[in-house]
């Protein structure tokens, strides 16, 4: 066979592997043998395209091989799961970065004009990738807290970004079927306003939607991989980049799904602009020492552990689950119920309790567990906010309603697990902590749940 047929053999068995890593990560026991599969997969790719392609010097492949995994081996084991959404962040955004580069490297002056389908796919690589690029790193900065939460809004902002969005379009135009001698100036216009939409267009999105920004990233970052895959003409690069983009996208309408809301509506709307809007809570705060608690757990039979970012920044896995073992000793049924945007990042709440060995199986969704929350003891709700928020049902004025929520405010008791009292990262106020059948419990989550397992183990 020729070493093209061969070429093409070893990608498509790339993209097997990338497929089958995929389909493994939708589960917590085989999600690790997957990210393992799915690497190797794109090892064999990288492997395979250096031997197709005419590469000048092989020492710059190496370098930039041992420069990318110590680098990745490094901030593997350095990050902290709290920290994890902004690290995806992160990682989607170089995405962007490196087809905008592959992109701009195939306008060299040596190569002459460019075919109409050329200059396409490289305006697509250079303005898919460049917003995803600058999107990614603003989302970044709004979830490390460096640029706050809130959403940004300012008179005509929408205008503005459509002008933006126009004269990209424009300047594609003009380098695609513009004349030569303006080419290069186009071209710099396409770099410079996609950089500068991907800011403005994450600026009005509010820390509440994170979540779903960062899907829609991911899923561009995926689309930018499969137009620069086109434009070198490499097919392994385009399978894999529709992979990510088709995933990310349909991961985003399962998120938005969860808000109840479309992705319209998240990217224009403005969520979490204001920390004041709903209705007027009634009701106070009513806390409860942790030796209180121990006695309604120790008579419960069913107990729901709600998960939000709060264990997540507390570190509160490992004790969440040493609580749930003494718990089922006890003679109670115990269920983690997961909400779709829990956390700030997709999945971030079931990455953190199967880090913690949780049985995949008492992991439940939303919708399997709110039909039976009003027969549940207690509810434990740990460091999560908007949902679990009744106002997402009951108030018509809270920017929160209509959106799906685990119906914690229904069980016969909720213990809420807070450091203070503030509104959360999306600034909006839950009802759940003023209804009569909440205690709060305040204090480092990871401290708390360890002083109620530690009651267990007292009284054995």
């Amino acid at each position: 066979m020729s070493s093209p047929i061969l070429i093409n053999l070893a990608y498509l068995v790339s993209a097997i592997l990338f497929i089958f890593g995929i389909k493994m990560l939708g589960r917590a026991e085989t999600a690790r043998r997957g990210n393992l599969i799915s690497g190797l997969g794109m090892l064999l790719a990288v492997l395979v395209t250096c031997l197709d392609q005419d590469i000048v010097r092989f020492e710059w492949i190496v370098a930039g091989m041992i420069i990318g995994a110590t680098g990745g081996v490094i901030t593997a084991r350095r990050v902290a799961m709290t920290g994890m959404p902004e690290l995806v962040a992160l990682f989607n955004g170089f995405g962007g970065l490196a087809s905008l580069l592959v992109g701009w490297a195939e306008v060299s002056p040596a190569k002459g004009a460019l075919p109409v389908f050329t200059g396409t796919t490289v305006s697509l690589a250079i303005m898919i990738g460049g917003v995803t690029f600058t999107g990614s790193i603003y989302a970044w900065g709004k979830l490390s807290g460096k640029l706050g939460g809130k959403a940004l809004t300012y008179p005509g902002q929408k205008a503005v970004n459509a002008i933006i969005a126009l004269a990209i379009l424009i300047s594609a135009g003009f380098f695609i079927a513009g004349p030569r001698e303006t080419a290069n100036l186009a071209l710099g216009a396409v770099i410079i306003l996609s950089l500068l939409l991907g800011a403005t267009a994450v600026m009005p999105i509010g820390g509440g939607d994170m979540p779903v920004v960062i899907s829609l990233l991911n899923s561009c970052s995926g689309l930018a991989a499969a137009t620069a895959g086109f434009v070198i003409a490499n097919n392994v690069l385009i399978v894999a980049g529709c992979l990510v983009g088709a995933s990310g996208l349909i991961l985003t309408i399962i998120m938005c799904k969860a808000m109840n809301r479309d992705l319209l509506n998240v990217l224009f709307a403005g969520f979490g602009s204001t920390s004041s809007a709903g209705a007027p809570s009634e009701g106070e705060l009513k806390p409860i020492t942790i030796e209180d608690a121990y006695y309604v757990l120790e008579a419960a039979r069913e107990v729901v552990v709600i998960p939000g970012y709060g264990m997540a920044v507390a570190q509160a896995q490992h004790a969440v689950r040493e609580l749930g073992d003494f718990l089922e000793a006890n003679g109670a049924e115990v269920r983690y119920a997961i909400h779709p945007v829990a956390g700030r990042m997709p999945g971030h709440m079931n990455v953190l309790l199967a880090e913690a060995d949780v049985p995949y199986e008492q992991l439940q969704e939303m919708d399997d567990v709110n039909p039976h929350m009003a027969a549940v003891d207690v509810a434990i709700v740990i460091g999560a906010n908007d949902v679990v928020n009744p106002a997402a049902t009951d108030d018509p004025s809270s920017p929160l309603y209509g959106m799906p929520i685990i119906e914690a405010h229904k069980a016969k008791t909720t213990f809420c697990l807070k450091r203070g009292k503030g509104t959360g990262f999306s600034g909006i106020e839950n009802q759940l902590f003023l209804m009569p059948n909440t205690r709060m419990l305040y204090g480092d989550a990871k401290g708390t749940v360890s002083g109620l397992a530690g009651q267990f183990k007292e009284s054995r």
